[in-house]
């Protein structure tokens, strides 16, 4: 593997469209700034690199991705490292990282994580890879204006969150009985290429974050329509939040992990409809806010500073039974960043209930009645996580500091396209329908308070 042979070079070019070709020759004449030199004698090394990538972007993985590139041996008689990349390496390197299989990302991967021609990887290299990875996405995406409504200063630190969302995604290397293990913890584990390739095949978010580095970094394959669903699908577009002084409890990074696990088809938008820090701490006012809302995501943060919630996939009903799918799930994002989905065990996968005497009132997900995965109770501000040792529903562990918490914070995103029934709401009043009342309340001075709120349903649509 990173072998160019004739044959093999070809086989890299094939998995580009002829304007797709063009495209990467112009880049790497660009890279090269060698324009009247013969292609075949082009070449690019680290300093013109370094000058090519987009302004400011992190220097480490600007040497990574030199590193990559030229670990791709042009022959099979080519021995050791080369300082300069030709044209072909530039190729190859964009065909396998960007369409090519787990085994071809490996090698690649595996050089830039080591930079020399070591085989075997440690643990802290892969760690720091992987931090690296994450700061250099979040980087792009902020200063090529991709994030989509998404403003750091509003969310949590997103530097120590990238540190949590690259101890999870290390998980996925370690064996089984070692995945307890917090990335806190110094460990001395060691792999082999394959170990890497498994990695990258069963951790789809890696495969994504470097097609987001590549592209936009080297300014490449950017308007390809892969590449675009890529970005569109890793960042949700963020709705609700201009006029209000909200801050989130997430941290950037975990709501790129997070959104990852929720189904395609409603990743594309969050949309703030429950805040305790801007709509109060009441039951009554949360119910109001998320029923009939479409499927949502609730982040709680109990009074240790633990946080975590849950995905509903279907819209929230007042009512004094089970609703949901299989497809709900509950996460944590801190002190751990991890996701639970259904086990099959049972079908408790959501519940909201209010004002009833003979049933529990509350909102609750996974579990059993008075022993829930995730509880809040109707007398706001108390809930529980109860877990000895998991979940039925989501085999998720104890997510609170205390089995029994008090609620510090609450946040609700409803994901996906407005619901019909939202649009309605917002698009219609009594006034549209009856213009005398419509006059008499002009005659009498007095402003039409729906306006406001239907503003905010049509700014969300749009």
């Amino acid at each position: 593997m990173g072998n160019v042979e004739s044959s093999s070079y070809q086989k890299c070019l094939l998995r580009f469209l002829p304007e797709e070709q063009k495209e990467i020759d112009e880049a790497f004449d660009s890279l090269s700034g060698e324009k009247n030199e013969k292609a075949s004698r082009k070449t690019v090394n680290l300093q013109q690199l370094k000058a090519f990538v987009f302004k400011g972007f992190p220097e480490s993985m600007t040497v990574r991705l030199y590193d990559g590139m030229r670990s791709i041996r042009v022959s099979a008689k080519a021995s050791g490292l080369s300082e300069q990349i030709s044209k072909e390496q530039f190729t190859v390197f964009l065909s396998e990282l960007l369409r090519g299989t787990a085994e071809e990302k490996s090698y690649i991967v595996s050089r830039m994580i080591l930079g020399d021609g070591s085989e075997i990887v440690k643990e802290r290299q892969v760690q720091e890879f992987t931090e690296d990875l994450i700061m250099s996405v979040v980087y792009l995406l902020k200063h090529k204006k991709l994030m989509k409504g998404w403003n750091l200063e509003n969310t949590q630190d997103y530097v120590a969150g990238g540190k949590v969302l690259a101890a999870q995604l290390l998980l996925e290397l370690r064996s089984p009985d070692r995945q307890e293990l917090t990335g806190s913890q110094p460990i001395h584990s060691t792999w082999e290429r394959n170990a890497i390739e498994n990695w990258i095949f069963k951790t789809p978010l890696i495969s994504t974050f470097l097609s987001v580095i590549v592209t936009h970094s080297l300014s490449v394959l950017q308007s390809h329509i892969e590449n675009q669903t890529e970005v569109e699908n890793l960042v949700p577009k963020c709705k609700g939040t201009k006029r209000t002084a909200f801050i989130s409890l997430l941290d950037f990074p975990s709501v790129m992990y997070i959104n990852s696990h929720l189904p395609t088809e409603l990743q594309h938008r969050w949309r703030l409809i429950f805040s305790s820090q801007v709509h109060g701490e009441s039951f009554s006012r949360l119910c109001g806010q998320i029923v009939n809302q479409g499927p949502c995501l609730l982040v709680l943060k109990d009074s240790e500073g633990f946080i975590f919630g849950g995905f509903a996939s279907q819209t929230w009903d007042v009512k004094p039974q089970f609703q949901g799918d299989n497809r709900c799930f509950l996460f944590s994002v801190f002190p751990r960043l991890e996701v639970y989905t259904y086990t099959g065990y049972n079908d408790h996968y959501m519940y909201l209930n209010h004002g009833q005497q003979t049933m529990p009132n509350g909102l609750g997900m996974g579990g059993q009645h008075n022993y829930f995965g995730l509880w809040i109770d109707s007398n706001y501000g108390k809930g529980h996580s109860k877990a000895k040792p998991k979940c039925t529903t989501y085999n998720s562990p104890q997510l609170s500091a205390q089995d029994d918490f008090l609620l510090d914070a609450l946040e609700v995103w409803a994901v996906g396209d407005l619901p019909e029934s939202v649009l309605l709401k917002g698009k219609t009043s009594i006034l549209d329908v009856d213009p005398e009342a419509q006059a008499l309340l002009e005659m009498t001075g007095k402003s039409r308070q729906s306006a406001g709120l239907r503003d905010q349903v049509e700014e969300d649509e749009n």
